[in-house]
C-alpha cells in the first residue's frame, strides 16, 4: 500500500480551497485530512492532526501563511510547509522561505505540479515555482549589491515596515499599533521618501536589502 502524505489545507477563498482539495483528493498518495478558512484555524488543525504537509495561502485572516509557517517552526512540529498563492511579490517570497517554508508555488500551476510539490516538501526538499526561483536569485544578487545608507528610520516607522512585510493592510497595521489609517499612511509616506521607494513592495525589499528588517525573525 502506498504511503499516504497527510495534508492540512488552508485558504480563505472557499472556491479556491475546494478546487485545490478536489484535485489533491484524486491523487493516490495524498490525503487531505482537514481544511481551514484562516490562519488561526490552520494552526489549530495542524496542532490537532500534525500533518506531513501544510498547504497554505500566504494572505489569510487571523494569521498569514508566513506567520503560520513560523509558528510551526517555533512549535517544533514536523509539518513541512508548501505556500500555494497568487502572490509573487519579492518580500513575501523571501519572507516565506526564511520563515521556514520548503515550497512556494503559484496558484496557476498545473495540478500535477502542485501534487509533485507536496511530495517534494514532504521529503524536506525545496519546491519552487521557476518564476519564484528567479526572484530569489535576483534578491540574493541585489542584497550582495545593497545600496548606500538611507536616512534614519524612526522606531515607529520600523514597526510599520515590519507589519507591512507581514502583508498587513493599512487598517491592520493601525489596529496592531493602535493608530489611525491616516497615521499609517503618513508613516508610509515618510518611509517611501527615506528609502526612495515608490510602493510597499519596493520599500520592504529595500529594507530587507539594507538590513533594516530581518524577515526570518520578524515577519
Amino acid at each position: 500500500m502506498t504511503e499516504q502524505i497527510r495534508v492540512v489545507l488552508a485558504d480563505d477563498h472557499a472556491v479556491v480551497r475546494e478546487g485545490i482539495r478536489s484535485f489533491l483528493d484524486e491523487v493516490d498518495d495524498i490525503d487531505v485530512v482537514a481544511e481551514g478558512v484562516d490562519g488561526e484555524m490552520a494552526k489549530h488543525l495542524i496542532k490537532t492532526h500534525v500533518p506531513d504537509v501544510a498547504v497554505l495561502d500566504i494572505r489569510m485572516p487571523g494569521a498569514s501563511g508566513i506567520e503560520v509557517t513560523r509558528w510551526i517552526r517555533e512549535q517544533y512540529l514536523p509539518t513541512a510547509v508548501l505556500i500555494l498563492t497568487a502572490f509573487d511579490d519579492d518580500p513575501l517570497v523571501v519572507a516565506a522561505i526564511q520563515a521556514g517554508a520548503y515550497g512556494y508555488i503559484l496558484k496557476n500551476a498545473d495540478a500535477d505540479d502542485v501534487a509533485a510539490a507536496v511530495r517534494t516538501v514532504h521529503r524536506k526538499q525545496s519546491a519552487l515555482d521557476p518564476a519564484i526561483a528567479q526572484k530569489l536569485m535576483a534578491h540574493m544578487a541585489r542584497t550582495s549589491q545593497a545600496g548606500t545608507p538611507v536616512d534614519q528610520l524612526t522606531d515607529r516607522e520600523l514597526e510599520v515596515l515590519h507589519l507591512t512585510a507581514r502583508g498587513l493592510t493599512n487598517r491592520g497595521i493601525g489596529h496592531e499599533l493602535g493608530i489611525s489609517d491616516r497615521t499609517v499612511q503618513g508613516h508610509l509616506a515618510n518611509i517611501y521618501a527615506k528609502l526612495q521607494a515608490n510602493s510597499r513592495t519596493e520599500a520592504v525589499t529595500k529594507a530587507i536589502q539594507l538590513g533594516l528588517i530581518h524577515t526570518s525573525e520578524d515577519v
